[in-house]
């Protein structure tokens, strides 16, 4: 057994595989409940079938790539249930292993990679996104794994370095063609990628100016810093307008090159409008505390009364918030960088929200915040018990998953005993 432990720990992918097969079938079953379309999927699927149909532009607020995979999903399997929601949930499977992915590049080690799967697994938002035709769980996907080529490419040599820069920023552009909230982590990755070049050069007591050449360097071997972030902007740029190919052959008003780029200016005005008051509006504090949950469905549909609430998982979010400070103090103690970096993910993700013009905000903003709180969860969790496998990881791991069965009949819509079978699970009047 313990030689099988050992295979597992130098075969990744194995693990990866069982891992991506879990969370698709987790995502999957029931996919089709409700029948009914269920909150922004109001916006989405019909606009995923104007590109289908090149009927013209609709819901230009955000880009193209979330509804051309809807699209995509309809094609296979019709305007259904299911095809709405097929490519959002390979895209939340691709989510958990971009979290497997990260944590193993990051700490070599398979432990806390699989506790993070784990509590991505189990962080309810991952899940209710995954079965819900709306974006952001394309923009998580994309962005995550955009990340996770950015950490590869650190450890590469000659050639690999430049094309895995390269895909990473391209899966940069795809996260930014989904939605705009994905530039920032652009600026942070380039920020990112010059402050360890410079940490690098401060270590080996060269100047700092050596940090720019692609010689001799710790991290991104024969990567120049100005040619990597030069690339790491045109690629992103290039193939996020790519993405508007497809409506340059609407029947009705198709783009034209000139009205390509006047369209972002009409983006960015819908984008940052004065909308009307909202009933599941809330602001950026509430988030991390699950003050205001949101309702995506609560009706009488296929026979019974079901609902689907986008809430956190409470060990997952509020133990979160306990594990980013953890990482914080691991940084002040021990001068961890590693904890320091999910911390500072952590943080800037929500701090986003802060700066970002937007007159009303909702707790779906939350869901790459979700992500990486999974991620701090998995660095403390390995930076405190420096080895001794004491199991804390374990434990919390699975009451995660018991959080999560208790809350599953309001996750995936299944059958309720009465129209007020819902209040068994509002802890406080906020969520109702």
């Amino acid at each position: 057994m313990l030689e099988r432990v050992k295979a597992l720990q130098t075969r990744p992918w194995i693990v990866a595989l069982l891992i991506g097969l879990a969370a698709q079938t987790l995502f999957t079953v029931h996919i089709d409940r409700p029948t009914r379309i269920m909150f922004d999927e109001v916006h989405y699927v019909p606009a995923a079938q104007a590109i289908l149909d090149l009927s013209g532009p609709r819901n230009i607020e955000h880009p193209m790539v979330g509804k051309e995979l809807i699209a995509a999903g309809m094609m296979l399997f019709g305007d259904n249930p299911v095809g709405w929601r097929l490519m959002p949930s390979l895209a939340g499977t691709a989510t958990v292993l971009g979290v497997f992915a990260l944590l193993w590049l990051l700490l070599g080690t398979m432990r806390p990679a699989l506790i993070g799967a784990a509590l991505a697994l189990f962080n309810q938002t991952i899940f209710v996104q995954a079965r819900t035709a709306m974006l952001d769980i394309f923009l998580g996907a994309f962005l995550l794994w955009g990340l996770v080529l950015m950490l590869w490419a650190m450890r590469g040599q000659g050639r690999a370095v430049w094309w895995r820069w390269i895909a990473a920023s391209a899966l940069l552009g795809l996260a930014t063609g989904v939605k705009w909230s994905a530039i920032p982590y652009i600026a942070l990755a380039a920020a990112a990628f010059l402050v360890i070049r410079a940490r690098d050069a401060r270590l080996a007591k060269k100047p700092l100016a050596t940090a720019l050449s692609g010689k001799d360097q710790r991290h991104w071997s024969g990567l120049p810093a100005i040619p990597a972030l030069a690339l790491l902007g045109a690629v992103s740029i290039t193939v996020y307008f790519l993405t508007f190919f497809p409506a340059f052959f609407y029947v009705n008003e198709p783009l034209s090159l000139p009205g390509l780029f006047a369209q972002q200016w009409d983006m960015y005005a819908l984008q940052t409008q004065v909308l009307q008051p909202h009933t599941y509006q809330s602001n950026w504090w509430s988030w991390p505390l699950l003050i205001r949950p949101i309702w995506y469905f609560y009706e009488y549909d296929d026979g019974a009364q079901r609902g689907v609430l986008l809430i956190g998982n409470p060990v997952v979010m509020w133990g979160g918030l306990l594990a980013v400070l953890a990482c914080y103090w691991a940084w002040f103690k021990d001068k961890a960088i590693r904890p320091l970096a999910m911390a500072l993910l952590w943080t800037a993700s929500l701090a986003i929200y802060i700066v970002i013009p937007k007159s009303l905000g909702f707790y779906y903003y939350y869901h790459l915040s979700g992500i990486f709180i999974c991620l701090a969860l998995a660095v403390a969790f390995h930076h405190f018990d420096r080895g001794r496998n004491r199991g804390w990881e374990e434990w919390f791991a699975a009451a995660s998953l018991v959080a999560f069965v208790y809350f599953y009949p309001i996750l995936a819509a299944s059958p309720l005993g009465s129209d007020q079978g819902f209040r068994h699970w509002m802890w406080i009047p906020s969520w109702a």
